[in-house]
This record gives C-alpha cells, sequence and structure tokens, in this order.
C-alpha cells in the first residue's frame, strides 16, 4: 500500500471557508447550479494553464485548482454530500470497471479494455 498524498481538509480550513462565504453572506447564491456552472469555469481556468505549453506558472495553477476545490466543496456542501465518502463510492464503481489485471498501464477507455 501506498502512503497518502492526500491530507483531510483542516476544520480551521472548513471554518475560514465558511467564515469567507458568511462574511460576504454569499451562501445565498450558492445553488447547486450556481455552484455547478462555477466549478466547470474554474476548471476552464484551471485548463487554460498549460494552454500554450507544458509549462505553466505553479502558482497560476494552484489558484485554480483552489477554485476549483472549493466550489467543489461548497457544492457538496450544498448537496449534503459527505465528500469524502461519494469519492470512495465512485472509486468503487470505477474499480469495478476498470480492474487491474485488464486496466494496469493503460489508458483505453473501460469498453476497450
Amino acid at each position: 500500500m501506498t502512503a497518502s498524498i492526500l491530507k483531510p481538509l483542516s476544520k480551521e480550513t472548513q471554518e475560514t471557508l465558511a467564515a469567507f462565504v458568511a462574511e460576504r453572506d454569499w451562501e445565498q447564491f450558492h445553488t447547486p447550479e450556481n455552484l455547478a456552472k462555477s466549478i466547470s469555469i474554474e476548471a476552464a481556468e484551471l485548463l487554460e494553464c498549460f494552454q500554450w505549453g507544458s509549462e505553466p506558472d505553479p502558482q497560476d495553477v494552484r489558484d485554480e485548482l483552489a477554485d476549483v476545490l472549493t466550489y467543489c466543496l461548497h457544492l457538496a456542501k450544498r448537496i449534503g454530500a459527505d465528500p469524502d465518502k461519494i469519492v470512495l463510492e465512485k472509486l468503487e464503481k470505477t474499480r469495478k470497471k476498470y480492474p487491474v489485471e485488464k486496466a494496469k498501464g493503460s489508458s483505453k477507455k473501460y469498453d476497450e479494455l
């Protein structure tokens, strides 16, 4: 088993994010539709970092990734989804579609394995 490269979002970060939104009274705008749109927009801005080459500014990438993650967390909260739980549930489905013995080392889609 490899060591985890991901760590959970700290309580301090969660509280800081919630306070940021509350201070601005922005939760009223955080409908699932608006948040999903924002995720897509910010993901496009992340992709834009790589548009003209594979050597983007690392700070720009981190900034855009932070925006994507922030909106994803807001959406999860809004729809009452536990990020850990939904990621693990989806991973289990993906594990079945991409069994190690067929998918290891391959970038083919599951129906092409």
